[in-house]
Protein backbone atom coordinates (compact mmCIF):
# COMPACT_ATOMS: atom_id res chain seq x y z
CA UNK A 1 0.00 0.00 0.00
CA UNK A 2 1.27 3.75 -1.08
CA UNK A 3 1.39 5.50 2.57
CA UNK A 4 3.65 8.38 0.77
CA UNK A 5 3.61 11.96 1.66
CA UNK A 6 5.32 12.79 -1.75
CA UNK A 7 3.30 12.89 -4.95
CA UNK A 8 5.73 13.79 -7.37
CA UNK A 9 9.78 13.32 -7.44
CA UNK A 10 12.11 16.35 -9.37
CA UNK A 11 14.97 14.40 -11.02
CA UNK A 12 18.15 15.86 -11.29
CA UNK A 13 19.76 14.18 -14.65
CA UNK A 14 23.44 13.51 -15.13
CA UNK A 15 24.44 17.07 -14.96
CA UNK A 16 23.40 20.74 -13.32
CA UNK A 17 25.46 22.59 -15.55
CA UNK A 18 23.82 23.70 -18.66
CA UNK A 19 26.88 23.96 -21.32
CA UNK A 20 27.25 20.49 -20.61
CA UNK A 21 23.38 19.81 -20.69
CA UNK A 22 23.24 20.85 -24.32
CA UNK A 23 25.84 18.26 -25.46
CA UNK A 24 24.98 15.30 -23.57
CA UNK A 25 21.54 16.54 -24.73
CA UNK A 26 22.98 16.00 -28.46
CA UNK A 27 24.44 12.98 -27.60
CA UNK A 28 21.70 10.96 -25.69
CA UNK A 29 19.43 11.69 -28.46
CA UNK A 30 21.94 10.20 -31.21
CA UNK A 31 22.02 7.12 -29.05
CA UNK A 32 18.82 6.62 -28.37
CA UNK A 33 17.91 6.79 -31.75
CA UNK A 34 20.46 4.20 -33.29
CA UNK A 35 19.70 2.29 -30.30
CA UNK A 36 15.72 2.40 -31.35
CA UNK A 37 15.86 2.20 -34.86
CA UNK A 38 18.58 -0.55 -34.76
CA UNK A 39 16.44 -2.66 -32.87
CA UNK A 40 13.37 -1.60 -34.45
CA UNK A 41 15.09 -3.07 -37.77
CA UNK A 42 15.78 -6.09 -36.22
CA UNK A 43 12.19 -6.48 -35.17
CA UNK A 44 10.42 -6.04 -38.67
CA UNK A 45 13.42 -8.00 -40.17
CA UNK A 46 12.85 -11.08 -38.47
CA UNK A 47 9.05 -10.61 -38.63
CA UNK A 48 9.20 -10.21 -42.34
CA UNK A 49 11.71 -12.64 -43.12
CA UNK A 50 9.81 -16.50 -42.85
CA UNK A 51 13.44 -17.70 -42.78
CA UNK A 52 14.09 -16.20 -39.84
CA UNK A 53 11.74 -17.98 -37.58
CA UNK A 54 13.99 -20.01 -35.78
CA UNK A 55 14.75 -19.74 -32.52
CA UNK A 56 18.08 -18.06 -32.76
CA UNK A 57 16.40 -15.35 -34.17
CA UNK A 58 13.41 -15.63 -32.29
CA UNK A 59 15.37 -14.84 -28.46
CA UNK A 60 17.31 -12.02 -31.04
CA UNK A 61 13.68 -10.70 -31.78
CA UNK A 62 12.67 -10.56 -27.86
CA UNK A 63 16.12 -9.16 -26.85
CA UNK A 64 15.52 -6.60 -29.45
CA UNK A 65 12.09 -5.61 -28.01
CA UNK A 66 13.52 -5.83 -24.50
CA UNK A 67 16.15 -2.97 -25.58
CA UNK A 68 13.47 -0.89 -27.20
CA UNK A 69 11.33 -0.90 -24.20
CA UNK A 70 14.19 -0.75 -21.75
CA UNK A 71 15.54 2.73 -24.04
CA UNK A 72 12.10 4.06 -24.18
CA UNK A 73 11.19 3.85 -20.72
CA UNK A 74 14.17 6.08 -19.81
CA UNK A 75 15.85 8.32 -22.09
CA UNK A 76 12.67 9.60 -23.56
CA UNK A 77 11.82 11.09 -20.21
CA UNK A 78 15.63 12.24 -19.38
CA UNK A 79 16.29 14.29 -22.17
CA UNK A 80 12.89 15.93 -21.41
CA UNK A 81 14.19 16.94 -18.29
CA UNK A 82 17.57 18.30 -20.44
CA UNK A 83 15.73 20.56 -22.91
CA UNK A 84 13.16 22.13 -20.51
CA UNK A 85 13.20 23.52 -16.70
CA UNK A 86 10.64 20.67 -16.10
CA UNK A 87 12.20 17.88 -14.22
CA UNK A 88 9.53 16.76 -12.01
CA UNK A 89 7.94 13.21 -12.34
CA UNK A 90 4.76 12.14 -10.54
CA UNK A 91 4.68 8.87 -8.18
CA UNK A 92 2.71 7.36 -10.34
CA UNK A 93 5.28 8.04 -13.33
CA UNK A 94 8.01 7.06 -11.30
CA UNK A 95 6.90 3.70 -10.45
CA UNK A 96 5.66 2.78 -14.01
CA UNK A 97 9.61 3.54 -14.80
CA UNK A 98 10.79 1.58 -12.50
CA UNK A 99 8.62 -1.24 -13.34
CA UNK A 100 9.24 -1.48 -17.23
CA UNK A 101 13.08 -0.52 -16.52
CA UNK A 102 13.23 -3.00 -13.89
CA UNK A 103 11.40 -5.93 -15.88
CA UNK A 104 13.74 -5.17 -19.17
CA UNK A 105 16.75 -5.83 -16.49
CA UNK A 106 15.59 -9.34 -15.46
CA UNK A 107 14.47 -10.57 -19.22
CA UNK A 108 17.78 -8.98 -20.89
CA UNK A 109 19.82 -10.95 -18.22
CA UNK A 110 18.07 -13.96 -18.36
CA UNK A 111 17.70 -13.56 -22.48
CA UNK A 112 21.71 -13.74 -22.15
CA UNK A 113 21.67 -16.71 -20.70
CA UNK A 114 18.84 -18.27 -22.74
CA UNK A 115 21.17 -17.17 -26.37
CA UNK A 116 24.03 -18.54 -25.20
CA UNK A 117 22.36 -22.27 -24.53
CA UNK A 118 20.70 -22.13 -27.95
CA UNK A 119 24.39 -21.29 -28.83
CA UNK A 120 25.84 -23.91 -26.98
CA UNK A 121 23.36 -26.32 -28.53
CA UNK A 122 23.57 -25.61 -31.82
CA UNK A 123 27.62 -25.97 -31.84
CA UNK A 124 28.06 -29.14 -29.59
CA UNK A 125 24.92 -30.88 -30.53
CA UNK A 126 24.64 -30.02 -34.46
CA UNK A 127 22.92 -32.88 -35.49
CA UNK A 128 20.15 -33.03 -32.77
CA UNK A 129 19.55 -28.89 -32.59
CA UNK A 130 16.32 -29.25 -34.36
CA UNK A 131 15.19 -32.08 -32.10
CA UNK A 132 16.26 -30.15 -28.97
CA UNK A 133 15.35 -26.88 -29.90
CA UNK A 134 12.10 -26.92 -31.27
CA UNK A 135 9.08 -24.69 -30.81
CA UNK A 136 7.94 -26.22 -27.82
CA UNK A 137 11.50 -25.65 -26.22
CA UNK A 138 11.60 -22.24 -27.63
CA UNK A 139 7.79 -20.93 -26.34
CA UNK A 140 9.22 -22.23 -22.75
CA UNK A 141 12.32 -21.00 -22.78
CA UNK A 142 11.27 -17.60 -23.70
CA UNK A 143 8.14 -18.48 -21.67
CA UNK A 144 10.46 -19.06 -18.82
CA UNK A 145 12.02 -15.67 -19.32
CA UNK A 146 9.07 -13.50 -19.19
CA UNK A 147 7.46 -15.25 -15.85
CA UNK A 148 11.18 -14.69 -14.04
CA UNK A 149 11.44 -10.92 -15.34
CA UNK A 150 7.42 -9.97 -14.56
CA UNK A 151 8.23 -11.69 -11.25
CA UNK A 152 11.39 -9.71 -10.11
CA UNK A 153 9.75 -6.84 -11.46
CA UNK A 154 6.48 -7.28 -9.29
CA UNK A 155 8.67 -7.77 -6.23
CA UNK A 156 10.74 -4.88 -6.41
CA UNK A 157 8.04 -2.10 -7.50
CA UNK A 158 5.98 -3.49 -4.77
CA UNK A 159 8.27 -3.26 -1.92
CA UNK A 160 8.88 -0.27 -3.35
CA UNK A 161 5.37 1.03 -3.72
CA UNK A 162 5.28 0.06 0.55
CA UNK A 163 7.96 2.52 1.42
CA UNK A 164 7.11 6.24 2.69
CA UNK A 165 8.33 9.06 1.42
CA UNK A 166 8.21 12.12 2.88
CA UNK A 167 10.89 14.26 1.84
CA UNK A 168 13.21 14.85 0.44
CA UNK A 169 11.87 14.36 -3.36
CA UNK A 170 14.86 14.65 -5.84
CA UNK A 171 16.46 12.24 -7.39
CA UNK A 172 20.24 12.29 -7.53
CA UNK A 173 20.29 10.31 -11.09
CA UNK A 174 18.52 10.41 -14.53
CA UNK A 175 15.42 7.68 -14.26
CA UNK A 176 13.68 6.68 -11.02
CA UNK A 177 15.83 3.36 -10.46
CA UNK A 178 15.93 1.35 -6.94
CA UNK A 179 18.97 2.41 -5.57
CA UNK A 180 18.27 6.48 -5.72
CA UNK A 181 14.68 6.03 -4.34
CA UNK A 182 16.00 3.77 -1.36
CA UNK A 183 18.08 6.29 -0.57
CA UNK A 184 14.74 9.41 -0.25
CA UNK A 185 12.53 6.95 1.78
CA UNK A 186 11.45 7.79 5.41
CA UNK A 187 10.62 4.03 5.99
CA UNK A 188 13.27 0.75 7.22
CA UNK A 189 14.18 -0.20 3.22
CA UNK A 190 16.26 -3.27 4.79
CA UNK A 191 13.70 -5.89 2.99
CA UNK A 192 14.22 -4.26 0.00
CA UNK A 193 17.67 -4.02 0.19
CA UNK A 194 17.75 -8.37 1.51
CA UNK A 195 15.42 -8.67 -2.00
CA UNK A 196 17.83 -6.92 -3.97
CA UNK A 197 20.81 -8.82 -2.91
CA UNK A 198 19.32 -12.11 -3.57
CA UNK A 199 17.83 -10.67 -7.29
CA UNK A 200 21.43 -9.55 -7.75
CA UNK A 201 23.26 -13.29 -6.77
CA UNK A 202 20.42 -15.05 -8.59
CA UNK A 203 19.80 -13.47 -12.09
CA UNK A 204 23.02 -11.24 -11.87
CA UNK A 205 25.32 -12.97 -10.85
CA UNK A 206 23.86 -16.38 -11.83
CA UNK A 207 22.82 -15.72 -15.38
CA UNK A 208 26.39 -14.59 -15.95
CA UNK A 209 27.79 -17.88 -14.62
CA UNK A 210 25.72 -20.04 -16.90
CA UNK A 211 26.28 -17.78 -19.73
CA UNK A 212 29.80 -17.88 -19.55
CA UNK A 213 30.02 -22.13 -18.78
CA UNK A 214 27.66 -22.66 -22.33
CA UNK A 215 30.51 -19.74 -23.79
CA UNK A 216 33.13 -22.61 -22.36
CA UNK A 217 31.51 -25.31 -23.78
CA UNK A 218 31.43 -24.02 -26.92
CA UNK A 219 35.12 -22.53 -26.59
CA UNK A 220 36.42 -26.11 -26.16
CA UNK A 221 33.99 -27.25 -29.24
CA UNK A 222 35.66 -24.81 -31.46
CA UNK A 223 39.35 -25.38 -30.41
CA UNK A 224 38.36 -28.80 -32.01
CA UNK A 225 37.61 -27.51 -35.33
CA UNK A 226 39.99 -28.26 -38.03
CA UNK A 227 40.46 -25.22 -39.98
CA UNK A 228 42.12 -22.23 -39.31
CA UNK A 229 40.02 -19.83 -40.30
CA UNK A 230 36.95 -22.05 -38.79
CA UNK A 231 38.28 -20.85 -35.58
CA UNK A 232 39.24 -17.49 -35.96
CA UNK A 233 35.77 -17.04 -36.84
CA UNK A 234 34.23 -18.84 -34.05
CA UNK A 235 36.37 -16.96 -31.80
CA UNK A 236 35.41 -13.63 -32.83
CA UNK A 237 31.62 -14.30 -32.76
CA UNK A 238 32.32 -15.59 -29.23
CA UNK A 239 35.36 -12.83 -27.89
CA UNK A 240 32.43 -9.97 -28.80
CA UNK A 241 29.18 -11.82 -27.29
CA UNK A 242 31.47 -12.51 -24.30
CA UNK A 243 32.70 -8.45 -24.33
CA UNK A 244 28.74 -7.43 -24.67
CA UNK A 245 27.11 -9.67 -21.61
CA UNK A 246 30.05 -8.80 -19.31
CA UNK A 247 29.32 -4.86 -20.40
CA UNK A 248 25.91 -5.75 -19.13
CA UNK A 249 26.44 -7.55 -16.09
CA UNK A 250 29.54 -6.30 -14.53
CA UNK A 251 27.84 -2.85 -14.06
CA UNK A 252 24.58 -4.06 -13.13
CA UNK A 253 26.34 -6.85 -10.71
CA UNK A 254 27.84 -3.49 -9.32
CA UNK A 255 25.28 -1.37 -8.71
CA UNK A 256 22.79 -3.73 -7.11
CA UNK A 257 24.68 -5.71 -4.79
CA UNK A 258 25.46 -3.04 -2.33
CA UNK A 259 23.57 -1.76 0.65
CA UNK A 260 21.91 1.72 0.14
CA UNK A 261 24.43 3.80 2.07
CA UNK A 262 27.56 2.55 -0.33
CA UNK A 263 26.08 4.33 -3.29
CA UNK A 264 27.71 7.43 -5.05
CA UNK A 265 25.37 8.79 -7.27
CA UNK A 266 27.80 10.78 -9.39
CA UNK A 267 30.01 7.52 -10.56
CA UNK A 268 26.34 5.56 -10.59
CA UNK A 269 25.30 7.77 -12.91
CA UNK A 270 28.08 7.07 -15.65
CA UNK A 271 27.35 3.21 -14.81
CA UNK A 272 23.86 3.12 -15.81
CA UNK A 273 24.43 4.54 -19.23
CA UNK A 274 26.43 1.14 -19.67
CA UNK A 275 23.26 -0.91 -19.06
CA UNK A 276 20.14 1.26 -19.97
CA UNK A 277 21.73 2.81 -23.49
CA UNK A 278 25.27 1.30 -24.25
CA UNK A 279 24.13 -2.03 -24.42
CA UNK A 280 20.80 -1.53 -26.54
CA UNK A 281 23.46 0.01 -28.97
CA UNK A 282 26.15 -2.88 -29.04
CA UNK A 283 22.84 -5.75 -29.60
CA UNK A 284 21.78 -5.42 -32.70
CA UNK A 285 26.09 -4.87 -33.84
CA UNK A 286 27.10 -7.74 -32.42
CA UNK A 287 24.41 -10.20 -32.36
CA UNK A 288 22.72 -9.04 -35.50
CA UNK A 289 23.98 -7.07 -38.22
CA UNK A 290 27.12 -9.30 -38.40
CA UNK A 291 24.83 -11.93 -39.30
CA UNK A 292 24.92 -12.76 -42.91
CA UNK A 293 21.41 -14.15 -42.80
CA UNK A 294 20.51 -10.88 -40.92
CA UNK A 295 21.65 -8.67 -43.41
CA UNK A 296 19.98 -10.65 -46.38
CA UNK A 297 16.76 -10.39 -44.07
CA UNK A 298 17.49 -6.85 -43.95
CA UNK A 299 18.40 -6.14 -47.31
CA UNK A 300 14.65 -7.49 -48.16
CA UNK A 301 13.03 -5.09 -45.84
CA UNK A 302 14.54 -2.26 -47.51
CA UNK A 303 13.66 -3.42 -51.48
CA UNK A 304 10.08 -3.92 -50.02
CA UNK A 305 10.22 -0.50 -48.56
CA UNK A 306 11.40 1.00 -51.87
CA UNK A 307 8.88 -0.80 -54.01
Amino acid sequence: MNNSIVTEFMILGLTQKPELQRILFIVFLFMYLVAFLGNALIVIAIIYNSTLHTPMYVFLLALAIVDIICTTSIIPKMLGTMLTSGRSISYGSCMSQLFFFTWSLGAEMVLFTTMAYDRYVAICFPLRYRTIMNDHMCLALLSITMVIAVTNSWVHTGLILRLTFCGPNTIDHFFCEIPPLLSLSCSPVRINEVMVYVADITLGIGDFTLTCISYGFIIAAILRIHTAEGKRKAFSTCSSHLIVVSLYYSPVIYTYIRPASGYSFERDKVIAALYTLVTPILNPVVYSFRNKEMQTGIQKVFTFLKS
